[in-house]
């Protein structure tokens, strides 16, 4: 029976078994999710994202750096952070109260995304949870744990994180641009995509990338006329003074950034089998699209991602690897339409097959993901050896050390104590706007060497106005700091005097 969402679909009605497992599949992996939500795991950029709250809190107009107690812009001030900031300053929730909520609302926006953007592809029922299933589950046989990539694993450790609500703020922007480029969308359509756009790319430039690829493939793909260019044009126009009028941070500078960000990129392009080998059924997926159409519009869009971080490797600028999502979702979401779309039934049918193995496959390597909500010790001993134990907070800190305190300390520390309202010396993530950030890693060092004499940690003390310090190492012991607290892992909190 013929159907049509705008171009033409063939709707096969599918056994009353295939309608329903991949729904329930689906509503299952999402209950976890749920209840990751709840528990909130610490691994990775959580303390820079309540930091940057914590700052949006206190002085929405003026936040200063989120880490560092300097007065530069930081690309962290996105809109979506302003709001979460100015709800954490209305309501007087704590800043993780406000990061729960954060990631509620990146989940729901990503699942009705995914739902809305797939229907611009296929009028099959079950067509959206299984494109669902693919995003989280089609990856590799090992977890890859990156913000803006989004399987299980990764998700439950990125959920509250601004990527997770930019990249589905894509795809409800993808449907969108669908729906206008096949229709005859106004001015006034095309100038608010343009402005969805900007927005995107405020909130997460790296997912920003991604979600200009899609936006430049489903274009082209549309095949319009020349004259019909002027109001994507103007859509552009119009995002790029959005880009420009961001008050919070230069979003054009930051194209100089590169150079600071390479090394911490490059392990993007390690091991790709292991991390992406299930995705190579998605690519195959891809060619029957091809050939039915040169310009299908997810055959376009992985072309522009694997064109990006191939482009990338081959010029070391390892931080383009950001954009491999660019290639891996067009993928995911083929073979998942391959799976329930129109044709022979063996050879639906066989898809369908792969599909399912892989997908098995796949949510067994991301297994360990349980161990978010069930306890440790109620896994299964092959279960138990996938889990990666979540990082401990600073709450212990919090009696003694004040907002807008300098506390002074180093790796993972300063990656942490900014969520809690109190600066570092040194910024625990690299900082493109912070002019002097090498004269404050370099002090951070010579501060917690064991020979280093005390008049120059004084000096340190001083220049950056240290209250406090917390030492894991043990290199501080009987240099006249006085220990007013100790925490996990024998760490311990000094007073300066």
């Amino acid at each position: 029976m013929p159907g049509r969402t705008g171009a033409r679909h063939a709707v096969v009605r599918p056994p009353a078994a295939g309608r329903t497992a991949a729904p329930v599949a689906a509503g299952l992996v999402l209950v976890l999710l749920v209840l990751v939500v709840v528990r909130l795991p610490w691994v990775g950029d959580l303390g820079m994202h309540a930091a940057t709250v914590q700052r949006l809190r206190h002085s929405p107009l003026d936040p200063g750096n989120p880490l560092v107690d300097a007065d530069t812009p930081s690309p962290y001030y996105s809109p979506w952070m302003l709001l979460l900031g100015t709800v954490a300053r209305v309501t007087d929730l704590p800043v993780f109260a406000v990061l729960r909520l954060a990631a509620a609302a990146g989940l729901a926006l990503l699942v009705t995304g995914v739902w809305r953007y797939v229907k611009t592809l296929s009028a099959h029922r079950a067509a959206p949870a299984l494109a669902l299933l693919s995003l989280l589950l089609l990856w590799g046989t090992t977890p890859f744990l990156w913000s803006g990539f989004p399987g299980l694993h990764s998700l439950a450790l990125t959920v509250s994180y601004p990527s997770t609500f930019t990249l589905g703020l894509a795809f409800h922007f993808w449907a969108w641009l669908t729906r206008a480029v096949r229709g005859a969308a106004g001015w006034g359509v095309w100038l608010g995509l343009g402005a969805l756009w900007a927005v995107i790319l405020l909130c997460h430039q790296f997912s920003g990338v991604v979600a200009t690829a899609g936006a430049v493939a489903t274009v082209l793909a549309a095949r319009p006329r020349r004259t019909a260019w002027l109001r994507p044009v103007a859509g552009l126009s119009a995002g790029a003074v959005v880009l420009w009028a961001w008050p919070y941070y230069d979003f054009f500078a930051l194209f100089g950034a590169g150079d600071g960000l390479e090394p911490v990129h490059r392990v993007l392009y390690g091991h790709p089998v292991a991390r992406f080998g299930l995705v190579l059924l998605g690519v195959a997926a891809l060619v029957p699209r091809w050939r039915r159409d040169r310009r299908d519009p997810l055959v376009v869009f992985f072309a522009l991602g694997v064109l990006v971080v191939g482009a990338g490797w081959l010029s070391g600028h390892y931080s383009w690897g950001r954009a491999l999502p660019a290639a891996v979702v067009p993928a995911q979401l083929a073979v998942a339409l391959e799976a329930v779309g129109a044709g022979r039934r063996r050879l639906r049918a066989g898809w369908a097959a792969l599909l399912t193995g892989a997908l098995l496959l796949g949510g067994w390597a991301q297994a360990g993901t349980l161990g978010y909500v069930v306890p440790r010790g109620a896994l299964p001993q092959a279960l138990e050896d996938r889990y990666r134990p979540p990082w401990t907070g600073y709450h212990w800190i919090t009696p003694w050390v004040r907002y807008g305190d300098v506390v002074l300390a180093e790796g993972r520390p300063a990656r942490q104590i900014p969520a809690y309202g109190p600066y570092t010396v040194a910024p625990g993530y690299p900082d493109f706007f912070l002019p002097d950030e090498e004269r404050r890693t370099k002090a951070t060092g010579t501060y917690f060497a064991e020979r280093t004499p005390e008049s120059v940690r004084r000096g340190i003390e001083r220049e950056y106005g240290v209250r406090w310090v917390v030492d894991r190492t043990g290199a501080l012991d009987g240099t006249g700091l006085r220990a007013v607290a100790r925490g996990p892992d024998g760490q311990v909190l000094y007073a300066v005097p």
